[in-house]
């Protein structure tokens, strides 16, 4: 029986995709990037497994406020360290007539074998995604992230190739990605998609930073105040191509 590392669960996430979502976070990461708010979800613990019936049970209990959009979202973590969990899970939810949404950063994305096949199965039962484009940099990206972002862009081409669904997500951190170079070469990435239906800029924050602390890993972007309302907005509109 497929089980799942699970760190917590979000009954009325908002957030996460459109309506109301019940969200499962998973536990893995092999990202390490320095604004993380989940850095507790990076271990990959064993303490609380799930099988995708018991989730699913659970998540249904609030199908009534999900509506004609909502249903479920895994995030984490990272949920394609799990693939094999997450293939059951959006199985049996879509056998449950649940609409299913990935969070993901994409780091373990791969054309090579097993992950790949698996991938496109995955693909069959999953409505949308959220992904992350963290730095368009890939010397960048690894300073941010600790891993850098070729696989990544990869995945992109690749739901685009199959039409897939995305809600594109870039966090605007002073100093690090809110450079209107970095910003205007994003979007000649983003520009090569055709599967993009929203593009989010999320202000940094530090509301994470505490978890850090606990864990004893230093944070790295302490004195990094969040970006002011007039950089989110020249972000936006680089990214939605409404400004050069």
């Amino acid at each position: 029986m497929i089980k799942g590392a699970i760190h917590s669960i979000e009954t009325f996430g908002s957030v996460d995709g459109p309506g109301v979502r019940f969200v499962i976070f998973v536990r893995g990461c092999k990202m390490r990037c320095r604004y993380c708010h989940n850095a507790d979800t990076w271990k990959m613990q064993t303490d609380n497994m799930k099988t995708a019936d018991e989730l699913l049970d659970q998540a249904e209990r609030y199908k009534a406020y999900w509506r004609d959009d909502g249903g479920i979202t895994v995030s984490g973590g990272e949920p394609l360290l799990q693939i094999d969990f997450l293939l059951d899970l959006f199985k049996k939810a879509k056998e449950r007539g649940i609409k299913t949404c990935i969070d993901t950063a994409g780091q373990p994305f791969t054309r090579e074998e097993p992950f790949f096949s698996k991938f496109k199965e995955l693909m069959q039962y999953t409505d949308l995604l959220l992904v992350d484009i963290k730095h368009i940099d890939s010397e960048e990206h690894k300073k941010l992230t600790a891993q850098p972002n070729e696989n990544i862009h990869d995945m992109f081409r690749y739901l685009s190739e199959i039409d897939k669904p995305i809600w594109i997500r870039h966090v605007l951190v002073p100093g690090i990605t809110d450079d209107d170079r970095w910003l205007r070469e994003t979007r000649k990435f983003i520009e090569t998609l055709h599967n993009v239906q929203r593009i989010e800029v999320l202000p940094y924050h530090s509301l994470g930073e505490f978890k850090w602390e606990e864990l004893g890993v230093p944070y790295t972007l302490g004195g990094v105040n969040p970006p002011d309302a007039d950089r989110v907005k020249n972000a936006v509109e680089i990214l939605r191509g409404e400004k050069e």
